[in-house]
């Protein structure tokens, strides 16, 4: 049976039943530990914790880095050197060659042969073709005769006039009988002097019946050919010599004014993968022909190499003015601040601030000549405005 205060046993939790049987056997109930001491555990454990763990490093005070070297392309800096300027004017136009020669027939007839053709290579003096000289020879002949037959009238005239002169002398004759031989004797001589040069003509003809090459040169064109019946006059062949130019160009008229005899040219012609020829300027049209506005310009120029032909376009440099030994840089070099103009120099790892006195302009402005630099300083050439004296720099190859 249960006290008033206890509970009856259905409503015991088992701690109290654990405790109930333990009191009935005479021992002491278990006491209940309260939740604020187990909290004090807890707390106590967690400060233990902490406070036995090992400490945080100090992070070190870190000195400021070293700045940055910036990278530099080789072709982004130039070594200064003395160089040669020059300004030049642009010119184009066609190549023809210096000598040409166009021949003709001297002489009538029948050709027998025609020894070349087109693209052979012939020497001064060398047979081209030959005509027909039976006519010729023929009428030489007849000339000669002719000659031959009035030149004994003029002998016998010649001595005829010394008897009439003789009897004249002594009165054996009239004065009219000299007078008739003098002028029979006078008009032989006049006869003998034109068949003379008639026979020079016939003699000429024939030998122009062998047409030779009046140049050395190559045969370009060819219009005659064996068997065809020619007249004098008749164009024959047209021959060419390569071994010098004439390069007939044309440039602007403002520029123009800048040109004169005597200048040397740089010329490239189309197809020769941009091989240089030297040629000097001869002749400048004081005109621009009607309705252009360039100035007709004459170059000169060796083909000794026979590379250069008759047609080919070319392009010229005429050097119209020229400085040796001048120290420039490109005008995107040039800098500008407070107290002047400057270049960025190298200096051992660093960029350092050069200032220069800039002069004469080339190139239409690409290049300065300046003052205030020597040979071998290294210099920024690129528009790299990023950079300002004082910057770390690293250089390296392309």
């Amino acid at each position: 049976m249960t006290t008033a205060h206890e509970k009856p046993e259905w409503a015991q939790s088992k701690r109290e039943k654990e405790n109930a049987r333990r009191v009935a056997e005479g021992l002491k109930p278990k006491r209940r530990i309260g939740p604020w001491i187990v909290l004090g555990l807890i707390v106590v454990g967690g400060v233990a914790f902490f406070a036995l763990r090992p400490a945080e490093p100090v992070p070190e005070v870190v000195a400021d880095a070293a700045p940055v070297a910036r990278q530099l392309l080789s072709s982004e800096v130039t070594e200064i050197a003395p160089a040669t300027l020059r300004q030049r004017v642009k010119v184009t136009g066609t190549l023809v060659p210096a000598k040409q020669a166009v021949v003709a027939a001297q002489a009538a007839g029948r050709v027998l042969s025609v020894a070349v053709r087109p693209g052979d290579s012939v020497k001064e003096g060398q047979v081209l073709v030959e005509i027909d000289q039976a006519n010729l020879a023929l009428q030489l002949a007849q000339q000669r005769a002719t000659a031959d037959a009035t030149r004994a009238q003029l002998f016998s005239s010649r001595q005829q006039l010394e008897r009439t002169e003789e009897l004249a002398r002594q009165g054996l004759t009239s004065p009219s009988a000299l007078e008739q031989a003098r002028s029979a004797a006078a008009a032989l001589e006049a006869n003998m002097t034109a068949l003379e040069s008639a026979v020079s003509v016939a003699e000429l003809a024939l030998s122009n019946a062998t047409v030779r090459a009046p140049i050395d040169g190559i045969v370009s064109d060819r219009s005659v050919e064996a068997g065809q019946t020619i007249g004098t006059g008749t164009a024959l062949f047209t021959l060419v010599n390569l071994t010098e130019m004439d390069f007939q160009a044309s440039a602007s008229v403002n520029s123009s004014a800048l040109v004169s005899p005597g200048q040397a040219v740089e010329v490239t012609a189309t197809g020769l993968d941009n091989q240089t020829f030297e040629g000097r300027v001869t002749r400048v049209n004081p005109v621009a022909p009607t309705g252009t506005r360039a100035v007709p310009i004459y170059i000169s120029l060796d083909n000794d190499s026979g590379r250069l032909r008759g047609g080919m376009f070319a392009t010229g440099q005429i050097t119209v003015l020229e400085h040796a030994d001048a120290i420039a840089v490109p005008a995107v070099a040039l800098r500008e601040d407070a107290e002047g103009q400057f270049v960025l120099k190298l200096d051992n790892g660093t960029l350092v601030r050069q200032a220069v006195e800039p002069g004469t302009t080339w190139d239409r402005g690409a290049v300065v000549e300046v003052s205030g630099l020597n040979t071998g300083d290294m210099v920024i050439t690129a528009p790299l405005t990023e950079l300002s004296a004082g910057d770390a720099y690293e250089l390296i190859e392309d």
